[in-house]
């Protein structure tokens, strides 16, 4: 007969084997805190909203006679320009300007917003970062009057140093934004992070040449962010763990 300790190794050995893995990965995703300068994208980043976004375009689809989106499909399609996204589902913009199915969205959005709640562990990590001297700003294609109300709803504005938005609600993108910030900081582009959670985040952070880290609890589902070649983070609450934020910090 088979001692306990045998049988208990059997049966625990799967496990022991699954947190190894585990933990090769997280050694392999870890991020080695050099960074000075910590850019946040907003919609679908630190606030949950792709449920919304989802439910008010497809609002606007029923209104319009056009076949609904699933979730997967929404991950799918969706993407920066949001004009050519609309484009894909559906919209003639012969028929129907992009500039009022665009302003039925945020119409529908600047109502609805505060319904959306952060992800689970934004407030956390943005407080943690403010803690150890670690400047961040914001970086949105919202709207900065949309943007900046936002985060005064949330009471996390004081953890930003500033909020940077475009002057319209098309939603057109970022990187002019983005290379704009990053060329008026005294910083090397490899001490910036930029997290965020679609590629169009990926795309601009590389091309202004600074480091990114995605998240796919946003507008994009894993699979496309993996395409990017950047970190990929089921959570900002992993993140947060992978994050060495006691390593070369005042």
């Amino acid at each position: 007969m088979r001692d306990a300790a045998s049988s208990a190794r059997e049966i625990y050995s799967p496990f022991v084997l699954k947190l190894t893995i585990l933990r090769k990965q997280w050694a392999t995703n870890k991020i080695k805190m050099r960074y000075k300068q910590i850019i946040w994208d907003w919609n679908g980043t630190l606030i949950d909203d792709t449920w919304l976004c989802l439910d008010i375009i497809n609002g606007i689809l029923a209104t319009y006679q056009k076949p609904q989106l699933t979730l997967k499909q929404y991950h799918e399609v969706f993407d920066f320009p949001v004009r050519d996204y609309y484009a894909k589902i559906g919209f003639d913009f012969t028929e129907t300007p992009f500039e009022i199915v665009g302003t039925e969205f945020m119409q529908s959005y600047w109502r609805r917003w505060p319904e959306c709640v952060l992800h689970r562990g934004a407030r956390e990590l943005c407080e943690i970062l403010y803690a150890k001297n670690i400047p961040q700003v914001i970086i949105s294609a919202a709207e900065r009057r949309l943007l900046e109300a936002c985060v005064r709803h949330f009471d996390i504005d004081s953890f930003f140093q500033q909020l940077w938005g475009l002057d319209h609600h098309y939603a057109t993108g970022k990187e002019d934004l983005i290379q704009e910030f990053v060329d008026s900081i005294n910083l090397k582009p490899e001490e910036i992070l930029l997290i965020g959670d679609t590629v169009h985040d990926c795309a601009v952070a590389r091309t202004a040449g600074i480091e990114s880290a995605l998240i796919c609890r946003g507008h994009h589902p894993r699979y496309k962010l993996e395409r990017c070649g950047a970190p990929v983070y089921e959570s900002i609450e992993i993140l947060q763990q992978t994050l060495d934020i006691n390593v070369e910090l005042p």
